[in-house]
């Protein structure tokens, strides 16, 4: 006589499919849950599984005699990240990552992983994690960040959506230089020279003429040759411009947007924030209302007086720099008024001072350095001439910016954050590497 065998779907009948995040609602129920093996721990009669979903962690409790035989074998054959189905009853343990365990009484199996999967449950350095970022990625951090990163994303459309201003998409490829030809990556255009963007701006102040409140998103580029914790050579900014604003709206602005979107991810994700990445949520909790404002005069001076007393009048601030700054202040702290030359050939001159232009960048705390940056753009015509000329740009690159001073020119400011800083900041993370699931950084673009 034939040995009998369990059907897939006599261990799996009557039970919803859940995920782990909700599991909370199925107390006591009966459910299915499709994920992937964490790890596992063979106890003999007894199989405990780690698994994950996505959505959190749950461990599933397999007993040889709740499990028909040809099953409980087979689960003792799961090799890590091998993909299944399992079902059981929902048993609240407050012992149990997720508050819940499962006691499975149904599974199948839909795929066996290899058995030599690359990243084991023991310390890896991070040069070979970034080698295997494609499977790193599913660890309980680095999923923790990336669901934080999607909320932050979420809370800066919200935010801009609710104060009416409206999304516009700026080119990717364009044919000249936002912010330095220096740091530009060149591609061919049909037989013409482009460049992948560095900056959606020139092309805001354009749609801010004709919608008033604008801003785009997307993905920015800097050929830096950096290997900087806070460079990424493809980042991620929100740059949001403003007609008929200044210098001091857009910084009013940015308190309120920067806090808003700082205290909507701590909300939350507060129990990612502090069991997962083990941040301190309370430097945090004190980042709303109005934040300190220097200039970059007063900049200079605490710098001279401090820790840098050779700093010359004039350049602009690298990260020690800017880190000694922000440790003064238990916020981020707006550096206002840069010199004209450090800056980009858009800025409105300060008045009666042309050696200093209307500019704002914003230090986030903790030695997270500038997370916004921005500033007046200037209205003249002529001024944009000069200030071409002087940088050493083509005109006829820019005849389309002019025609913005041409016709119908009035004060306009904007800003623009960094995703990735901003991530770094907020989930306390040492390298923006971690900050996007994959990186591109100096000498690192694969996968």
């Amino acid at each position: 006589m034939a040995e009998e065998t369990t059907t897939v779907e006599e261990t799996t009948a009557d039970a919803p499919v859940v995920r782990i995040g909700d599991v909370a609602a199925h107390a006591g129920q009966r459910v299915t849950i499709q994920g992937w093996i964490h790890n596992r721990t063979d106890k003999g009669r007894l199989q405990f599984l780690m698994l994950r979903d996505g959505s959190g962690l749950i461990q599933a409790v397999a007993f040889h005699k709740s499990v028909p035989a040809d099953l409980f074998e087979q689960i003792g054959t799961l090799t890590q990240e091998s993909a299944v189905r399992v079902t059981g009853l929902v048993k609240p343990d407050d012992r149990a990552p997720s508050g819940f365990e499962l006691g499975v009484d149904g599974f199948e199996l839909v795929s066996l992983a290899e058995a030599d999967y690359p990243i084991q449950p023991k310390e890896h350095g991070t040069g070979f994690l970034m080698a295997q970022r494609h499977l790193w990625i599913r660890s309980q951090r680095q999923t923790a960040i990336l669901r934080i990163r999607a909320t932050i994303i979420k809370a800066i459309r919200d935010w801009l959506d609710e104060h009416d201003f409206v999304l516009v998409d700026t080119p990717v490829l364009t044919p000249s230089s936002c912010e330095g030809t220096s740091t530009l990556f060149e591609t061919e255009y049909f037989g013409e020279p482009a460049y992948l963007t560095q900056s959606g701006q020139l092309y805001n102040e354009a749609t801010a003429a004709a919608l008033g409140r604008v801003y785009c998103f997307g993905p920015t580029f800097r050929a830096e040759k950096s290997k900087t914790r806070r460079h990424l050579t493809e980042f991620w900014m929100v740059e949001p411009e403003i007609a008929f604003a200044d210098l001091e709206d857009i910084m009013e602005i940015e308190e309120q947007f920067v806090s808003y979107v700082v205290q909507t991810t701590l909300a939350k994700h507060r129990d990612l924030l502090t069991d997962v990445l083990e941040r301190d949520v309370s430097k945090l909790e004190g980042i709303q209302g109005s934040f300190p404002r220097i200039s970059y005069d007063e900049a200079v001076e605490r710098l001279q007086k401090g820790d840098y007393p050779d700093f010359p009048w004039g350049e602009d601030f690298g990260a020690p720099h800017e880190t000694f700054l922000a440790e003064q202040f238990d916020r981020p702290v707006f550096v206002y008024h840069y010199p004209t030359a450090a800056k980009a050939f858009y800025m409105a001159e300060v008045e009666d001072r042309p050696e200093v232009c209307r500019s704002v960048d914003m230090l986030a705390p903790e030695g997270y350095g500038e997370i916004v940056g921005g500033g007046q753009r200037a209205t003249s015509a002529e001024l944009i001439e000069r200030r071409i000329e002087e940088h050493e740009l083509s005109r006829e690159d820019y005849q389309w910016y002019l025609d913005l001073r041409r016709f119908g020119s009035v004060p306009h400011a904007g800003f623009g954050l960094g995703v990735e800083r901003t991530v770094a900041w907020i989930c306390g993370l040492d390298h923006v590497r971690e900050t996007i699931a994959f990186p591109r950084m100096l000498e690192k673009i694969y996968p």
